[in-house]
Parts: structure tokens; C-alpha cells; sequence
């Protein structure tokens, strides 16, 4: 097992990836937007499944490929960019409707698409297999037990899902909630942009930086 101290250490900087304002919060606001904090929290553990995905591969040396095969980040990277960019349409196109409560027979679909978006947000973005290469490079060494790996990918995993679960519960159940619902059409709006930016930005990385250069970018 790891030591308290570097244990600490590693939850601390995983805290900090967390909450850092990003897609991801994006993507879990505009679901407890929709289906409440069910759907908020559900979307929130799918990602940190996802998270937990390359968390292992990591561990594992699996992220090592990218560092010697880059193409493989940018095939991926180019694969996330297309799904935020298909997120962004139909967030734009949300926003463009009324907000309807979801009944008992639409309840599955809103679920479902909490649970997808969590996920894929997650999963399709190759920096994380970067991020934890670089964090888990300064815990990880030979010797070093399968309990003490196992303990490193259920720490990201409890505090990513931890984190996000904790915001749609008081964003689904704040006074707030009611206010984002009456102007959900800016929301949707703001969102649609956001992805659309961030989706460009990933794009125009992956064709245009060298393979090297890529690689070593942690953004």
C-alpha cells in the first residue's frame, strides 16, 4: 500500500484535476439541467468510470504507447473532438425548444444519455492517460505492489466520481436550479459554444502540432 503522505499527495492533485471548470462540468450541469440530480449524479459516475479506464491503463504502462506511437493520440483526440462537436448540435438544438419535464416514459432516454455523455467525455479525451502518466510517474516505480496500484486508480476514481456527484446533488436540489430551467435556452446556448470551441481547439492541436510536440502536451 502506499504511505499516507504520498497517498495525500496523489488524492490532493487529483482533487485539484477535478474541480478544475471544465467540459466535464459542463457536460454534468446540462444533464441535472434536464433529468435532475439522478441524471446529474449518473453522469458524473459514468465519467469517472471512464476516468478509472485510463487511470488503469496507465498503471498498467498502457499510456505509454502514446509517448511512442503520438498517431494513436490523434486518431482518439480527433474521435472526442467529432462527439463534442455532435454534443454541441444538440445542445444548440435543446436550446432552441422548450424545456420539458421528463415523464416516467422518457425517464430511460434522459438517464441513458447521462450515462453515455459522463462516459464518453471521459473516455475520449487522451490527455487524461497524459495527465496520470505524468502524476502517477512520481508514485510508480518496479517494485511497487498490485495493492498500491489498485489503491492509486480507486483514489482517481472515488474522487473524480466523489466530486461530480457532489455538484449535481446541490446543483439538483439548490434554489438555483428552478432559475437555470427558466433561461435553460442560454444554458444550452452557452454550453453548444463552449463545446464547439473546445472541440476546434482539440482538432486544430491534432492536425497541426507535430507528432512530438502533441505528445508531450498535457492541456
Amino acid at each position: 500500500m502506499m504511505s499516507f503522505h504520498d497517498w495525500l499527495l496523489l488524492a490532493s492533485v487529483c482533487a485539484l484535476g477535478a474541480m478544475t471548470p471544465g467540459i466535464s462540468l459542463a457536460v454534468i450541469t446540462r444533464h441535472t439541467l434536464h433529468g435532475g440530480h439522478k441524471a446529474g449524479a449518473l453522469a458524473g459516475i459514468t465519467h469517472a468510470i471512464g476516468i478509472g479506464l485510463w487511470a488503469a491503463a496507465t498503471v498498467t504502462g498502457l499510456a505509454v504507447l502514446f509517448h511512442r506511437y503520438p498517431i494513436m493520440e490523434q486518431v482518439l483526440s480527433l474521435g472526442g473532438a467529432a462527439f463534442l462537436i455532435w454534443m454541441a448540435w444538440k445542445s444548440w438544438q435543446a436550446g432552441r425548444q422548450p424545456l420539458v419535464p421528463a415523464t416516467p416514459d422518457a425517464s430511460f432516454n434522459v438517464l441513458h444519455s447521462a450515462a453515455r455523455d459522463g462516459f464518453m467525455v471521459a473516455f475520449l479525451n487522451p490527455k487524461v492517460a497524459l495527465f496520470f502518466l505524468a502524476l502517477f510517474s512520481q508514485f510508480l516505480d518496479a517494485g511497487m505492489g498490485q495493492a498500491a496500484r489498485i489503491q492509486m486508480v480507486l483514489t482517481s476514481i472515488l474522487i473524480d466520481g466523489g466530486w461530480y456527484v457532489l455538484v449535481a446533488v446541490m446543483l439538483g436540489r439548490s434554489r438555483f436550479l428552478p432559475w437555470l430551467r427558466a433561461h435553460h435556452h442560454w444554458v444550452e446556448r452557452g454550453t453548444a459554444v463552449l463545446l464547439l470551441v473546445i472541440a476546434c481547439s482539440v482538432a486544430l492541436q491534432s492536425l497541426f502540432s507535430t507528432p512530438a510536440d502533441f505528445a508531450l502536451t498535457l492541456g
